[in-house]
């Protein structure tokens, strides 16, 4: 099956996060029944990030569109884009990805916002054309694994939910193929009812994994 990425975006650790439960469903059986694959995790939470602040957009702009070299970069400069960079590298040299992040204000954490910032780079990951950006990781398969306390599917709500929207749009920008979302939501409309989400959303996620190992990428 390759390499997997297997990337959570939730502080409170798998005692206490329903999303790590479900993931972990979904990583037992890659290794169950998948067991060359090679997994990595990351937490982003732990993760040292490169965030888009002054320094990290003076020096992509002035690396992109004014002729910088790196050593023409300022310390600061040069220091967030090596860090941005060896993020990104390490995010191509897998085939497939897995996140896990729960909706918080309508989003996701905002972790997962800045590690995906990381991966907009021209010339590495998508290429201006003459119509239009064009991602570069195509070939490469990506689920994600959401968790939600309130209920969007089916309601008013589901435009306002943010997280998983703009999840696939950045993924799908890049050229990756976005697999169905395994939702486990209402969590906190039911209390009584959580086992039952979850446990559901395990069962989903048992599935997914086996739909990922039968879908080979495309070097």
């Amino acid at each position: 099956m390759g390499k997997l990425l297997y990337i959570t975006a939730n502080p409170k650790g798998i005692e206490k996060s329903k999303g790590l439960k479900i993931g972990e469903a979904f990583i037992k059986t890659i290794k169950a029944e998948s067991p060359e694959t090679e997994i990595k995790t990351i937490d982003l939470f732990t993760l040292d990030i490169a965030h888009m602040d002054a320094e990290l957009v003076s020096a992509r702009g002035k690396l992109a569109g004014y002729g910088y070299t790196l050593d023409q970069l300022t310390e600061g400069e040069r220091e967030k884009i090596l860090k941005m960079h060896a993020i990104a590298d390490e995010f191509l040299s897998f085939d497939y990805f897995v996140f896990v992040s729960p909706i918080w204000n309508l989003s996701s954490p905002a972790v997962l916002k800045a590690y995906l910032d990381n991966l907009f780079i021209a010339g590495k990951t998508f290429a201006h054309t003459a119509t239009g950006p064009k991602g570069l990781l195509t070939g490469k398969k990506a689920i994600h694994i959401n968790t939600r306390g309130g209920l969007y599917t089916g309601t008013p709500m589901k435009d306002l939910e943010s997280g998983d929207r703009y999840l696939r749009i950045a993924l799908n920008f890049l050229g990756i193929e976005v697999m169905d979302t395994i939702i486990a939501e209402a969590l906190d409309l039911y209390p009584q009812k959580v086992s039952e989400i979850v446990e559901k959303a395990k069962e989903e996620a048992i599935l997914a994994a086996r739909e990922m190992i039968k879908s080979p990428v495309i070097h």
